[in-house]
């Protein structure tokens, strides 16, 4: 799969809510009430995750669910970084 050129990541930036490009990964902090919705979306990522068979790098701080996606066999941000990244909007009902 190749790797998005700079123009094409800023596109899609300006396509996706509250992401950016950080460490050559496209990075997001979503914040949620407390803990358990915080853990409910993750449980909701999850299936769309394996079934892409794409899976973004997570940390989670209480509330906040950061998620990073980089597609690492490329080196790189892909297509299916992109894409991740819209699913994981859609999935925290911000999209």
């Amino acid at each position: 799969m190749p790797l998005l050129s700079r123009a094409e990541i800023d596109r899609e930036l300006d396509r996706l809510t509250a992401w950016a490009l950080e460490d050559g990964a496209l990075r997001r902090t979503f914040v949620f009430p407390g803990f358990p919705e915080a853990i409910a979306f993750l449980q909701r990522l999850v299936p769309v995750a394996e079934a892409a068979n794409h899976h973004p790098d997570i940390d989670v701080r209480y509330n906040r669910v950061t998620l990073a996606y980089v597609t690492h066999d490329e080196g790189g941000v892909t297509s299916k970084d992109s894409e991740g990244a819209r699913e994981a909007d859609r999935l925290s009902g911000e999209a």
